[in-house]
């Protein structure tokens, strides 16, 4: 099966394949077009990471914005600002035909408030709205953390017609909440008279991220049943959450604002890269391929898909799978509050990075 076959049996099964990564050039070279077109690409989504790299590396496609920021004067915040929401406009544009031929379901493009407002409902209902209007853009998507703070933002920025992606989600519980979240703006929106059917909205389920932290414990552990369970943490908190997102579905709740018009939240795999070469490097895109969903995926995971992944095939079982962590002492609820505080501060210096950096471009030009 040739590699865009591949995609398109991904594709067609119900998957939406994003990509995981976005740059001024592969916007300017015709990059994110063409892969938009061979790669079954349908969304994109970017992360502070995302742009210091290509940012910082790529400071040649930045240098003319960056100049003429320079001479405005701007500090640092706002010039990345206007950087980023740039890059996004610019990349939802090329994904408008996709999102005008799934009736807004795909074609979304992806940024993130700023990750020191994790803990500042305010500030990030503030921000997000300033992001939204600077995008301009039907298609965008504005990310926003699953943190306590960050759900009754979820709540406001949907209840006034902002579509959002909610990231950073590790646990069961905060997926949950996460997803009353969503439907309270909804709700709040119906209240308001709006049409529930302007907001879109994704759940950010990271998937690899668990494995990485659970099999660092097992390997220390060294049992034969610490080995049995290496790679398995991922794909089972990720499928559980999948089935509490069905059963949602048949809620009273639910049904009733499906009748109004509302668009359900998807769930979205992230951290779906396989960190860990004893792993197929296909492992976490064909064991979510489920129905309804969507994977980002960054350029070398959709490649090695289209080279050799396959739909279908056995997937773990994830039932018991963290009973038998627990047992070995690895605990649920310490694994997802660390991942959760580990993705904030890694999201924190990944921006502070670029601020810093687009600050010494600033001063330079002066």
């Amino acid at each position: 099966m040739a590699g865009n076959d591949r995609l398109r049996a991904l594709s067609e099964h119900g998957v939406s394949i994003w990509l995981d990564d976005l740059s001024r050039e592969r916007i300017a070279t015709g990059g994110l077009a063409a892969a938009v077109r061979d790669k079954h690409v349908a969304g994109v989504t970017t992360n502070p990471t995302i742009f210091r790299n290509a940012i910082v590396r790529g400071t040649s496609a930045y240098a003319a914005q960056l100049r003429e920021l320079a001479r405005q004067g701007v500090g640092a915040a706002v010039a990345v600002e206007r950087l980023t929401t740039t890059d996004v406009r610019d990349a939802a544009d090329v994904l408008r035909p996709v999102y005008e031929r799934t009736g807004g379901r795909d074609g979304r493009v992806s940024i993130e408030v700023d990750p020191g407002l994790a803990h500042d409902t305010a500030g990030t209902v503030k921000q997000a709205r300033r992001l939204w209007e600077a995008i301009d853009r039907p298609n965008a998507l504005i990310k926003v953390p699953a943190t306590p703070a960050g759900l009754p933002a979820i709540t406001d920025l949907v209840a006034h017609g902002i579509s959002v992606n909610v990231t950073l989600i590790f646990a069961l519980s905060r997926y949950a909440a996460v997803h009353a979240a969503y439907m309270e703006g909804v709700e709040q929106a119906i209240e308001l008279g709006a049409d529930p059917a302007r907001v879109r909205s994704v759940a950010s389920f990271f998937v690899s991220r668990l494995d990485t932290y659970a099999d660092r414990r097992l390997d220390a552990i060294g049992t034969g049943e610490a080995r049995r369970l290496r790679g398995l943490a991922g794909l089972a908190n990720a499928r559980l959450a999948h089935r509490r997102h069905v059963r949602d579905l048949e809620s009273g709740r639910w049904r009733a604002l499906a009748a109004a018009g509302a668009h359900r939240q998807r769930l979205l795999w992230t951290s779906t890269s396989v960190k860990d070469p004893a792993y197929p490097d296909t492992y976490y895109t064909a064991g979510l391929a489920i129905p309804g969903t969507v994977n980002t995926l960054p350029e070398s995971a959709i490649d090695a898909f289209a080279d050799h992944g396959s739909v279908g095939g056995a997937v773990p079982e994830e039932s018991g799978v963290f009973r038998a962590l627990a047992d070995l002492g690895i605990g649920y609820d310490e694994m997802v509050r660390r991942l959760e505080a580990d993705g904030i501060a890694q999201f924190l210096t990944s921006w502070r990075d670029l601020l810093g950096a687009v600050e010494r471009y600033l001063s330079e030009e002066k």
